[in-house]
């Protein structure tokens, strides 16, 4: 988990501030969409390969190494004697093919191992909110790299020793051995047969609406905080992370005390919150009210992200864990958060134009705020989940 998030930690707060001082501005977000066509295009695919044929550590560590060497090789057309933006695009985005299957299938291999995964996957996945700050520390505070090309060199590097280490981690056979291979497995019809449950539908809508707005945070807030004149932004952004630790660890008391959905709505709510605060913020460039958002990230991700993964392994089953959250990642990251890049990318072009005043800002943060509101108002009276996930045995029923 501290390589795994190490590995995305290391460029994603940081690629904006490097894409615009190498005059790539107006095509930021379509780097931030190679994430979301990643976990669109592959993650299903390669669920179902892991659930069938390779044993889970073997496809993390080939995928790995690939999408290390991708993200490294990025720069080189960013910068140097061969420029070109559209290469530059299309090694980020061969990178994310290959890194956002092992998000999800990573998950997996912690939920195979472990016997109470409400109680202990928080505590494991805490380290990879570590590896995401150490990243951050490494190539924002110490290094001062925020707009050079080590953060994704870096990231390459990591991923090349991630793929390498994933060799030697806990054999996970194929569950799915001996069944026959068909295009529904490919494209997870079995995960999404899930989703006959009226209240699965509407846990699956929210979740995918509240990624739209959870796309422009790391597109554009690093921007947001350099225009406010706060220094390394890539290191300011891991304090959200480090409010990640917090809230991992209250996670399990939330689940057992509240259940799925008011723990859901409470990282709704969060995301509401943090926006507005950056609009109030923005004509004056308030560093505490900005900081302060930032430090929310621990309630809007663990709430809304971890909260439906231990949700989606409880609906789902060992014979299709690797499809199930290859089936969040698809909803989540692809979908979701691929559409909230395009959307934040067309607004943020529209809004500041070849501005970029703190003024614009409060306008451009005003509408991400709008829709997690409506989202977090739809979800209150939408989803009538009651049950709470109090132990590994119990569970969540519609």
């Amino acid at each position: 988990m501290f390589l795994q998030f190490f590995i995305w930690g290391a460029w994603y707060a940081t690629g904006g501030n490097y894409m615009k001082s190498h005059g790539m501005t107006n095509v930021i977000y379509l780097a931030y969409t190679a994430s979301s066509i990643g976990s669109i295009v592959s993650p299903f695919f390669l669920g179902a390969i892991a659930d069938r044929f390779f044993p889970v550590q073997k496809v993390l560590g080939v995928m790995h190494i690939l999408s290390g060497i991708f993200v490294f090789c990025a720069t080189f057309f960013a910068e140097g004697n061969f420029i070109s933006v559209p290469l530059f695009l299309v090694f980020l985005l061969l990178h994310m093919l290959c890194y956002m299957p092992t998000v999800s299938l990573s998950t997996a291999t912690a939920f195979h191992l472990l016997k109470n995964k409400e109680k202990e996957f928080p505590l494991i996945r805490v380290f990879g909110t570590l590896g995401w700050i150490t990243a951050g520390i490494l190539v924002s505070y110490l290094l001062h790299a925020d707009s050079t090309a080590w953060p994704m060199r870096i990231s390459g590097i990591g991923g090349i020793l991630m793929g390498l280490y994933s060799f030697t981690l806990p054999y996970i056979p194929p569950p799915g051995t001996g069944k026959k291979f068909s295009f529904r497995d490919v494209i997870g019809v079995d995960a999404f047969r899930k989703l006959q449950s009226r209240t699965f539908i509407i846990f699956i809508i929210g979740l995918l609406l509240i990624s739209v707005p959870f796309a422009t945070y790391f597109t554009y807030v690093p921007l947001y905080i350099r225009t406010a004149g706060i220094a390394d932004p890539g290191f300011k952004m891991t304090f959200g992370q480090m409010s990640e630790i917090l809230f991992l660890l209250l996670l399990p008391w939330f689940f057992s005390k509240f259940g799925i959905k008011w723990v859901m709505l409470t990282g709704m709510l969060a995301w509401t919150l943090r926006y507005a605060v950056f609009a109030i913020a923005a004509p004056q460039g308030i560093a505490w009210m900005i900081l302060f958002g930032i430090l929310l990230h621990g309630a809007c991700y663990d709430f809304v992200y971890v909260a439906s993964q231990v949700y989606i392994d409880k609906k789902a089953g060992a014979d299709i864990r690797a499809q199930a959250q290859g089936m969040f990642v698809f909803i989540a990251y692809g979908v979701g958060q691929g559409l909230g890049a395009v959307a934040a990318g067309f607004i943020f072009n529209h809004i500041m134009g070849n501005e970029n005043s703190l003024a614009q800002w409060q306008i451009f943060w005003i509408i991400p705020l709008l829709f997690a509101a409506i989202v977090s108002l739809l979800f209150l009276f939408g989803f009538k989940e009651k049950a709470k996930i109090d132990s590994q045995e119990s569970m969540i029923n519609p």
